[in-house]
C-alpha cells in the first residue's frame, strides 16, 4: 500500500505596497478628514469669520439700519477716544474682569481640592455648587436684587447683626460695581469647579504618592506636584473667563441699567444702546472691535503668565 506526501502549499506571497499605493492611501485619508471637518468649518465660517468681516467693515462706516450709508473710515474710532460714555464702560468692563477673573479662579481651584476629598454629602455639594452656573441669569439677578435691597435685604440683615449700618449697595456709586463683582464671581464658580475638579481626579496618582513617601506636606504636594499638572487647565478657565466677564451684559442690565449714573456700565451694555437704542451700527461695531482687540490682549498677557509659570 502506498503513501503519496503531499507537499504543502506555499503562502502567497504578500504584495508591497508602492508609492502609488501610499499616496492613495494618503489622499483618501485627507479626504475622509476634510469632509468629517467640513460641518464645523461652515459653522465657523457662518457664525463667526462672516460676522468677524461685517463688523470689521461697518465699524468703517456710518451705517444706521438706513438706506443710505457713507463711508467715514477711522472716524468712528476718533470719536471713541473721546467718547465719556464708552471710555467709562471700557475702563468699568477692564476692572470687572481684573477683580472677578483671578477670585473666582482662585476660589474656584480651593472649592475643587476641598471637594476632591473624601467627604460626606460631596455629590450633595457639587450640585450645590453647579447649580447657579445652570440657573437664568434673570432669576439669579432678581435673587440677588432682594438680597441687596436696601430696606428688607439679607445683606443689610446680616450687617445689623454686627451693629453695621445699612448699605444701598446697587444705589451707592462706590458698591454698586463691586455689588456686581460679587453676583459674577458667585454665579461663576460652578463650571470652573467641575473643570478643576476634573484636573485633579486626572493628576498622577504615583506622583503624588511619591511626594508622600518623600515626606513632602500637603502644601508642598500640591505647589510642586498638583500646581504644574494644571498648567493647560489653568489656561483653558483663564481663557474662558476672559470672555465670560468681557461679555457680562444681561447681569447688568437687569440689576443696575448701568447705574447709578455711568457707574457700572459695562462695554456690552454701551454697544446694545448704541446699536439698538440710538440705532448706530457702524459706532457700535468700533466698540465692538476695540472690545476684541482688548479681549485678545488679556489672553496675550495670560498665554505670557502660563508659560513664565511652565518655565519656572
Amino acid at each position: 500500500m502506498s503513501t503519496t506526501l503531499e507537499r504543502p502549499a506555499l503562502d502567497t506571497p504578500r504584495k508591497v505596497p508602492t508609492a502609488k499605493d501610499t499616496g492613495t492611501l494618503l489622499k483618501g485619508q485627507k479626504r475622509a478628514g476634510w469632509a468629517l471637518l467640513t460641518p464645523a468649518l461652515l459653522h465657523s465660517a457662518v457664525f463667526i469669520v462672516i460676522p468677524v468681516v461685517a463688523v470689521l467693515v461697518l465699524s468703517l462706516t456710518d451705517y444706521s439700519f438706513g438706506d443710505t450709508w457713507s463711508w467715514v473710515g477711522f472716524g468712528n474710532y476718533a470719536d471713541l477716544a473721546r467718547d465719556v460714555d464708552f471710555l467709562a464702560s471700557l475702563w468699568h468692563t477692564v476692572l470687572y474682569a481684573i477683580v472677578v477673573i483671578p477670585i473666582s479662579m482662585a476660589i474656584a481651584l480651593a472649592v475643587a481640592v476641598g471637594l476632591n476629598q473624601k467627604i460626606r454629602g460631596l455629590g450633595f455639594f457639587r450640585t450645590a455648587f453647579y447649580i447657579p452656573t445652570v440657573t437664568a441669569t434673570v432669576a439669579i439677578a432678581t435673587i440677588w436684587l432682594w438680597i441687596y435691597n436696601p430696606g428688607s435685604g439679607l445683606a443689610n440683615g446680616f450687617l445689623q447683626l454686627f451693629g453695621f449700618a445699612p448699605n444701598r449697595w446697587l444705589a451707592d456709586p462706590a458698591t454698586a460695581l463691586p455689588s456686581l463683582m460679587v453676583v459674577g464671581i458667585w454665579q461663576g464658580l460652578g463650571t470652573k469647579i467641575i473643570i478643576y475638579l476634573a484636573a485633579l481626579q486626572g493628576v498622577s496618582r504615583d506622583l503624588l504618592e511619591s511626594a508622600d513617601l518623600d515626606g513632602a506636606s500637603r502644601w508642598q504636594r500640591f505647589v510642586n506636584v498638583t500646581w504644574p499638572s494644571l498648567g493647560p487647565v489653568q489656561f483653558f478657565v483663564l481663557i474662558t473667563s476672559i470672555v465670560g466677564t468681557f461679555q457680562v451684559f444681561d447681569l447688568v442690565y437687569v440689576m443696575t441699567r448701568g447705574g447709578p449714573g455711568s457707574d457700572t456700565r459695562v462695554l456690552v451694555l454701551d454697544i446694545y444702546q448704541n446699536a439698538f437704542q440710538d440705532l448706530k451700527l457702524g459706532y457700535a461695531s468700533a466698540e465692538t472691535v476695540i472690545m476684541m482687540i482688548v479681549i485678545a490682549a488679556f489672553i496675550g498677557v495670560g498665554r505670557f503668565l502660563q508659560k513664565a509659570d511652565t518655565n519656572d
